[in-house]
């Protein structure tokens, strides 16, 4: 580099990049869109959710149960759920959640009684632009979607009418495993882990399988799962990582037992 070359970019080019960023995120679907306001729930400062990342993880579970995601676009309304989605601690590998839904680690690394961290039903959340389009949604992928989209904002009466429908033969896998995952997510524990155990082994089944297990104080079930399930997925998905983290919390358990 030559002396005296200025290697900052300047104010225009700077602007050029935010704006030109923006608009290719709304046209994909991910701009909050004009006037939006969004209440962060944490009272400490946090680094936002990247909502095209998060769309991206929260189809992880189709790719493991041989549905292409390719060309799967974000519903409208994605970006508002994402930036307000409270933090949450033992997620199901299934679609619709992403890793990054897991902030709080303090507690996750504090808490005597994981059993205490498992979801819990609290009152529901509205993002009129998704409620609308998962209104509207018919046939599949789409009702897959609708059904993740009432789930996460704990629209459970819509959801729970949704899992009822007759699918492909092609989806039930998938299906199957969103089935469990919104009897997690609605606090039914026991339900959700007898449904993912009749299902056949895939990635988010053993997944699920071990987050439950470690949930439910049983983390010597859960550790060789984990460790499996870890192999399958790539250093480059945050759904490893977390997968990581858990195995962890079941190492750090056994160590004090």
């Amino acid at each position: 580099m030559k002396s005296g070359t200025s290697v900052q970019p300047t104010l225009e080019a700077l602007m050029a990049g935010y704006v030109r960023r923006q608009a290719e995120a709304a046209s994909l679907g991910f701009g909050l869109g004009e006037g939006a306001e969004v209440t962060p729930y944490e009272t400490g400062p946090v680094h936002p959710i990247d909502a095209k990342l998060a769309w991206e993880e929260s189809l992880t579970a189709l790719s493991y149960l041989h549905i292409s995601t390719k060309g799967s676009k974000a519903p409208a309304g994605w970006a508002h759920l994402v930036a307000q989605m409270e933090p949450q601690v033992a997620i199901a590998l299934c679609v619709g959640n992403y890793p990054q839904l897991v902030r709080d680690f303090h507690k996750l690394l504090q808490h005597e009684d994981l059993s205490q961290l498992r979801p819990r039903v609290t009152p529901p959340m509205t993002v009129a632009p998704l409620a609308n389009w998962a209104d509207k949604a018919n046939g599949f992928p789409d009702s897959i979607l609708a059904l993740a989209v009432y789930r996460l904002t704990r629209n459970f009466e819509q959801a729970n009418a949704i899992a009822e429908f007759t699918i492909p033969p092609q989806w039930q896998p998938a299906w199957e495993n969103e089935r469990a995952a919104l009897l997690w997510h609605q606090g039914k524990t026991e339900a959700a882990i007898a449904l993912w155990r009749t299902q056949t082994p895939s990635v988010p089944v053993r997944f699920n399988l071990a987050m439950a297990n470690l949930f439910s104080g049983r983390g010597a079930l859960a550790k060789p799962d984990f460790e499996a399930v870890m192999t399958q997925l790539p250093e480059s998905s945050a759904w490893h990582h977390l997968a990581k983290l858990y195995h962890t919390l079941c190492v750090l358990r056994a160590s004090k037992s």
